[in-house]
This record gives structure tokens, sequence and C-alpha cells, in this order.
């Protein structure tokens, strides 16, 4: 837990290690959280990321890197999105997830993808970029059933052989559950995604 806020006459080298005190490694901070505790937050953010206490991800975000015999950790995706977001309510996952569906795509892709209510737009948080993007829905995580859907709504942003990808879809949506897949698609399958699996369900 914070503890509760510097005296106005403590000195700043106290407060400022009292802060550093109240901080929790891992854990991903806005400066209003931080604030509440310190008489002088901005000085006192300015020195704990001097020091290494606390790495700046961005502005008014922060985080406590817990150590390793290697070196501090770089935090949680999970816990970098809640921070920016101030929002519980989001997925976070890389294109590279949908190799797991098996319809033969294997690039790797150097990017995070945030399903969200909040945001849009691609944001770089710490060394990282995050590519927001407001869904009027999706799943609390990832299923095999979501993944196939969501990769035939990006397919087109892919580096993959578009024709070959399609081909193997249609071939795989026997091997669903039909009732998760139509799930799937009702909830979040674009309307072109939709009309493509009517179309094979039809054939």
């Amino acid at each position: 837990m914070l503890s509760t806020p510097a005296h106005p006459s403590e000195s700043p080298y106290k407060a400022a290690a009292r802060l550093a005190d109240s901080l929790k490694a891992g854990r991903v901070y806005r400066r209003e959280d931080l604030a509440r505790l310190s008489t002088a937050v901005d000085r006192h953010l300015r020195e704990l990321v001097a020091t290494g206490k606390l790495k700046k991800l961005a502005q008014g975000l922060y985080h406590a890197p817990k150590q390793s015999s290697f070196g501090p950790l770089p935090p949680a995706d999970a816990q970098v999105v809640g921070g920016f977001l101030r929002d519980k309510d989001f997925l976070v996952f890389s294109p590279s997830a949908y190799n797991a569906v098996g319809l033969g795509t294997t690039q790797l892709y150097n990017r995070t993808l945030v399903y969200n209510h909040k945001r849009h737009g691609v944001f770089r948080l710490g060394n990282r970029q995050f590519d927001f993007r407001m869904k009027p829905r999706f799943p609390k995580k990832l299923t095999p059933e979501f993944l196939f859907v969501d990769l035939l709504n990006n397919l087109d942003e892919l580096a993959e052989d578009r024709d070959a990808v399609l081909l193997q879809a249609r071939n795989k949506v026997p091997t669903f559950d039909s009732t998760r897949l139509q799930r799937a698609a009702t909830s979040f399958g674009s309307v072109a995604t939709r009309k493509r699996l009517r179309e094979w369900a039809d054939a």
C-alpha cells in the first residue's frame, strides 16, 4: 500500500526517499497516483527517475522496476496498458498469436495490439509501441475461435499470402465447434468476415 503524504516540513531528500519506499516493484503508476504522497511531486519524480527507482514510460506514466540479476525487468504489458488507459477492460495480444490457429501463417510481428473502448492510435510507452484500437466488443481472453475470426478481419494487414490463408481458413472451418465459431463471428467479426463465413457454410 502507498503510505501517507510527506509532511511539509520534511526535507526534500527524506520526502523523495519516503516516496520511493512507498513504491511497489513491478507496478505502473500515474503521476496523480503519486501526487497524493508528495508536496513536490514533479521534483521527486525527477529524482526517482535519475536514481532508477522509477522509469518514465510516457508523459505522466511511470514504472517501478523489479530488479533481476540481469538488471531491471520491463513492466508487464497489462500493467502498462492499464495505467495508460486508467481501465482494466482491454485485450492485449500480438498478431503473432494468429499462427496458433493453424492456417499456415508464420510471420512474427514486433507490435502489440490493444483492443479497448477508450483510445485509438499507436502510442510509444517506454521502449514499446502499442497499437490501440477501439472496438465495441472483444473477449476477456484469446480463444481459437476469436483468433480465427480476428485473423480474417485483419488479413489485409498481415504479411501473408492472402489467397493461401483463405484456402486454409475455408478448410479449417469444419474443425471448429460450430456454435462457438458462430458466436465469435457474430460478436467480433467484421461485415466482410461474417459474409465470407456464411458463403463458406452455404457452399
